[in-house]
């Protein structure tokens, strides 16, 4: 009826195929925002460290900080939902500012907007940041203020016999979010991969992000589309409030009836529950260091994959892993007779966790391996080329060595001693040797190539200005006796176009990979002929990159197979230990957990301090196996229930509660009637007052 349905805020919907075809603009939503999220997750340590140029560890803090600031605020959607606009408005509010701050996210990556010198660097790096912040601050509140109100609002327009349409909404949905985190982690790392800009040409850190943010706007004008054919149900006050406020009255004996008891009992099954919750945080401390530790880890390695194959491992796998575990590990296990708990499972994920970083630290070693031994601050270093066609001796106090022709000898100091050594790789000063007179000093990179570029360089020791070009970038005129700055060149075959002033050329071609910086030293033979790269002498100044990639699949598979068995386990076992009217409350504590990992990450990587990265990987490994240890024995003693054979009981001693009701609450209205028609008959006779006892 009419009022029925505008009490209950359930209207009859049109369907296809047995389902309400509201739902389909609810997918969408789902499908577009979880992109527009994780697309911009994508990039964003990224863009902290090479457009922000923020350190590694201060990258970390705040990737961390705004994950947990992500899963912290659901809570406060919630209550906003439950309690005042309802679960349609709050999701329609919050995705506005989701978006907006999504737009702000985009703006913020914008050089040029203050770039006055028109240099390609911004002038005005506190605006980028404070646009960037705001931006994120924006997009926490949204993304974790809509989090527990989509799924539930997609069931609540589903009917109470449609219980089979309602699970199959709730796969569709789940598919849904993997599939927009899967494109949205593929898509987003090549658009930032392209150039852009209005002056100068960078890295296009506006598209990663503007996608998101149109992905965003799409999912908003999707979901309010599809208003009219909704299911709106009224705000009934958020279950988290009731919970406390149930502990709180049953101290009071009059409170203390079958409806009390039966809630008191429910709220400690699920305190049961949430005791278990308090290990779990550590597993997501590893967890979501994916995005950030594992991704600047892969900034020093050979390969293109950082911004194609690495962000798609973990959804790929996901794919792969789940019915593998659900069809054939878990049905082995069970064949072998081996009691394999939800508990056990989670257990056995957060170790799996623990060997993912093992095998990253082990990785990490290897790459320290190849990575140069830039002087400490406490440490001079000055490297030597000798450009005499004969050796050349070198003295520095007490030390002296001999340098042959083009050969390169380095000199490391400290306040003790100087002493030489001869490696390959920049220091604080170059020193060009050409005779007894001639000492040249130029400034070196001292850092790793960002992004896996290679810093390049020339020194001209030809009798006359060359100009030298690659690609669109230019090294400028090199007069004779000089170095040119340093030029990024990307990963593969370069050609160097060299000119002189009389318009006479020849092109120098070399095979870069990732990570390297050479100076490259034209001789005064130096001829502009066809084959000009064979006079041309190289100094390699920083090794490219060569652990590969591929060593980082076996973490994530580790951490993968971890997540699998831990993270669909946990959902599962909070599910069937949760009354049905509690359930979101064990959803908020889930979520809370992933908040909790990612400040126990700020709290590890500020107060440990640890100079090797290596170490830091074990220290997290470690803590995992100890938290691993204490949930073990705190599962041990666990004793499951069954939710639904409790509320069963309940039900049953209703009618019979019921009746007790009904019987007082008639007395007390015959008490009533009867006193209120002693007072009307106060003035008639004592024999009309006796009978109208003798009724009562």
């Amino acid at each position: 009826s009419a009022d029925k349905e505008k009490k209950t805020g359930k209207r009859k919907s049109v369907t296809i195929f047995g389902y309400p075809l509201s739902i389909f603009f609810i997918v969408v939503n789902e499908f577009c925002e979880r992109f527009s999220y994780y697309g911009m997750r994508a990039v964003l340590v990224l863009y902290f460290k090479y457009f922000l140029k923020w350190d590694d560890d201060f990258s970390t803090t705040i990737y961390h900080t705004f994950v947990a600031l992500c899963y912290l605020t659901p809570i406060l959607g919630a209550i906003i939902a439950d309690s005042w606009l309802g679960k349609f408005k709050t999701i329609v509010y919050l995705s506005i500012v989701y978006a907006v701050g999504q737009v702000i996210m985009a703006v913020s990556a914008i050089h040029d907007i203050t770039d006055g010198n028109k240099d390609g660097t911004p002038d005005n790096m506190t605006l980028h940041v404070a646009l960037s912040m705001l931006g994120l601050l924006l997009i926490a509140l949204g993304t974790g203020g809509i989090k527990p109100c989509v799924a539930a609002f997609g069931g609540d327009q589903f009917n109470e016999d449609q219980d089979k349409q309602r699970s199959t909404f709730f796969s569709i949905f789940y598919l849904s979010i993997n599939a927009g985190s899967l494109l949205s982690t593929v898509i987003t790392p090549i658009l930032r991969a392209q150039k852009c800009g209005i002056h100068t040409q960078q890295q296009c850190y506006p598209l990663a992000f503007g996608v998101p943010a149109a992905l965003m706007v799409v999912a908003l004008v999707v979901f309010i589309v599809g208003s009219g054919m909704y299911n709106k149900t009224a705000p009934t006050g958020n279950i988290m409030v009731k919970v406390f406020k149930c502990i709180s009255i049953f101290q009071d004996p009059k409170e203390r009836t079958l409806d009390g008891l039966e809630k008191l009992i429910f709220v400690k099954m699920v305190l049961k529950v949430l005791f278990l919750y308090i290990p779990l945080p550590m597993f997501w401390a590893l967890f979501d260091q994916q995005g950030s530790r594992w991704t600047l880890q892969a900034t020093t390695m050979d390969g293109n994959f950082v911004s194609f194959l690495l962000p798609t491992v973990n959804p790929i796998l996901i794919l792969i892993m789940v019915p593998v575990v659900d069809f054939i590990i878990y049905p082995l296990i069970s064949k072998c007779k081996l009691n394999f708990t939800p508990l056990r499972r989670m257990t056995v994920g957060m170790f799996l966790a623990a060997l993912a970083f093992v095998a990253a630290a082990l990785v990490q070693l290897q790459i320290d391996a190849t990575l140069p031994d830039f002087p400490s601050s406490t440490e001079q270093q000055a490297k030597f080329i000798n450009m005499v066609d004969r050796p050349i001796d070198i003295t520095a106090g007490n030390n002296t060595f001999q340098l042959e022709t083009f050969q390169v000898g380095l000199y490391k100091s400290d306040q003790n001693h100087m002493y030489p050594y001869f490696k390959h790789f920049p220091e604080t000063a170059t020193w060009i040797l050409f005779s007894n007179v001639f000492w040249l000093q130029f400034g070196d990179v001292v850092a790793k190539p960002e992004e896996g570029a290679n810093a390049i360089r020339f020194f001209n020791s030809f009798g006359m200005v060359l100009n030298i070009t690659v690609g669109e970038e230019s090294f400028g005129n090199i007069i004779s006796k000089n170095m040119s700055t340093y030029v990024d060149v990307p990963q593969g075959t370069a050609e160097f176009l060299i000119k002189n002033a009389a318009g006479n050329q020849c092109v120098f071609s070399r095979e870069f990979g990732f990570g390297s910086s050479y100076t490259f030293i034209i001789p005064p033979t130096f001829t502009l002929e066809e084959n000009c790269g064979q006079h041309i002498k190289e100094v390699e100044d920083i090794k490219a990159n060569s652990i590969h990639m591929a060593w980082q699949i076996p973490q994530y598979f580790l951490m993968t197979s971890g997540e699998v068995v831990f993270s669909v386990t946990g959902l599962e076992f909070s599910y069937s230990q949760a009354p049905s009217n509690m359930k979101s409350v064990l959803q908020a504590g889930w979520l809370l957990t992933v908040a909790v990992g990612n400040i126990i990450v700020l709290i590890v990587a500020e107060a440990a301090t640890l100079p090797d990265q290596w170490a830091e990987y074990v220290l997290f490994a470690a803590l995992l196996v100890l938290v691993c240890i204490i949930f073990a024995i705190m599962a041990y003693f666990y004793t499951y229930i069954d939710p639904a054979k409790i509320e069963g009981k309940f039900a049953n001693l209703e009618p019979e509660d019921e009746k007790k009701k009904n019987l007082e609450v008639t007395k007390k209205d015959m008490v009533e009637n009867h006193n209120e028609k002693r007072r009307k008959s106060s003035n008639s006779s004592s024999d009309e007052e006796e009978t109208s006892q003798t009724n009562f």
